[in-house]
């Protein structure tokens, strides 16, 4: 083979830095895009706050009345009219060595002290987390060293819900002694099991759910009402409380029709998973993105820029850049200044994107937000970027974790996109219009006749979706629905 030359002319896309981060900042929700704009702000002293806009937005909160400035205000106004407390001047030089200061002065006392109730929420918990709160009992239970060991072993091995799904012998396997006689005895890890059994909230460190509605029955009052009835039910037939009806499940269980009812009624007061009321449950507000309201007839598009800070280049920098040395200093901010630039085109990109697409997103849904999620229409990704002139990929990095506020409520923009099931007329229904009618159906039912999967298919059909009873039962599991013999009642 002979070496040669040769020359090729060929197109390549290359991901420059500019580009990459215009495509980060598609994809971010309000919130981030207001954090990435701040850490801008901080980072590049070539951009600075736009105050001429008019007033600031913290500004015109902090002059509108709310429920927080009035209840401030009162509290001001109770605190100057209530009478302050006098300092006891009269206090003996000489105090006896028996006597307490607060039989002397006594400090002003609370709306606790006095009697009040007191607010739950405003208490300082000893714990903030639930192995936490395991630990701290531990702490106040007086055990030997080596059960108190195990005790440790047995909460470092518990989940979320307060259960214990791995082997006792497994769990406590790295402990050993250097005396045979010491090793660890199944008697034992039973024994510390039932004392850790013991501890808050009730019914943690089971085995099992039966296991675990046990030590919560176990733990209430002999003298409570069908308390041995819950029992038999729990230890003997769990499985059937949900699954077959009350007659059923009393002839089984061998109890009358007032015995069942109340164990009934005692077994699902008791908490399966007693570990998930610890569990640190961060709550994440959502910020639309963009407002969609009628106006005169007409549906309009508002994106949501209210806590947005205005960005701007800062002049008196950029006028240092005119002078034509090459210092590292000037250097500095001509590179700060493309930053910038390129900062500030890239979000106004992302809002004109992002615009677009909730227009079409409206002009194609405006059923949905006249009549709710009956007349939604099926869509795809495709859709909005045919008509769009865009990929595919662009609409799904818009569309991700980005809201709209609707007179139906607040929507994520990837709830607008659905499949769709065939209609007798040859036409196209959104799945999440025939989910909408099923919960519809279901909601209208007899309570004592609740619609099978098949008559439901057959409802649908009736009004022209055709759709198979096992797409119904897959609509229906989604919704959280029980199936229609769990539905029933007696």
């Amino acid at each position: 083979m002979r070496q040669g030359l040769q020359l090729k002319i060929s197109q390549q896309l290359t991901m420059t830095p500019q580009l990459q981060q215009a495509i980060r900042l598609l994809q971010l929700s309000t919130l981030d895009l207001r954090q990435e704009m701040i850490e801008q702000l901080y980072n590049n002293p070539l951009l600075e706050i736009d105050d001429d806009g008019g007033e600031p937005v913290a500004d015109q909160q902090a002059n509108q009345p709310t429920s927080e400035t009035v209840q401030v205000k009162e509290a001001e106004k109770n605190s100057e009219q209530a009478p302050e407390y006098e300092w006891n001047d009269e206090i003996p030089q000489d105090l006896p060595v028996d006597a307490n200061w607060d039989d002397v002065y006594s400090p002003p006392t609370t709306a606790a002290s006095s009697g009040g109730e007191v607010n739950l929420e405003q208490v300082y918990q000893v714990t903030e987390s639930f192995h936490g709160h395991l630990e701290w009992q531990l702490n106040l239970t007086p055990f030997s060293d080596r059960d108190r060991e195990i005790a440790s072993t047995f909460i470092d091995a518990i989940d979320s819900s307060g259960f214990i799904s791995a082997e006792l012998a497994d769990i406590t396997a790295h402990i050993s002694y250097d005396d045979v006689e010491d090793e660890l005895h199944e008697d034992e890890l039973v024994a510390v099991l039932h004392r850790l059994q013991q501890f808050d909230p009730p019914g943690v460190f089971a085995r099992s759910i039966s296991e675990c509605l046990m030590i919560q029955l176990n733990q209430l009052a002999p003298e409570t009402g069908y308390l041995q009835s819950a029992k038999h039910l729990v230890n003997g037939f769990l499985q059937d409380i949900a699954s077959i009806d009350n007659t059923r499940l009393a002839k089984k269980a061998g109890l009358n029709a007032e015995e069942i009812e109340g164990a009934l009624l005692l077994v699902r007061s008791l908490n399966p998973r007693p570990g998930e009321a610890f569990s640190s449950n961060d709550v994440e507000y959502i910020v639309p993105d963009a407002y969609v309201e009628k106006i005169k007839g007409r549906w309009k598009v508002n994106l949501n820029d209210a806590n947005m800070p205005r960005l701007r280049i800062n002049d008196s920098y950029s006028a240092l850049i005119k002078r034509s040395d090459s210092s590292n200093d000037n250097q500095f901010l001509k590179d700060n200044l493309a930053e910038a630039r390129w900062f500030l085109r890239s979000i106004e990109s992302r809002n004109e994107t992002l615009m677009r697409v909730a227009m079409t997103i409206v002009e194609l849904q405006k059923g949905f937000l006249d009549h709710g999620p009956v007349a939604m229409k099926p869509m795809v990704l495709s859709d909005i970027a045919t008509k769009l002139e865009l990929h595919e990929s662009t609409i799904s990095r818009v569309t991700t974790s980005k809201y709209l506020a609707t007179p139906q409520g607040i929507f994520e923009l990837k709830y607008f996109f659905s499949s769709h099931v065939g209609t007798a007329g040859g036409g196209e229904c959104s799945s999440t219009a025939v989910c909408a009618i099923l919960k519809e159906l279901i909601g209208a039912e007899h309570p004592e006749k609740p619609l099978s999967d098949s008559k439901l298919t057959t409802l649908l059909q009736e009004q022209g979706i055709q759709v198979a009873r096992r797409t119904v039962a897959k609509y229906r599991e989604s919704l959280g629905i029980p199936s229609s013999s769990q539905r029933k009642r007696f």
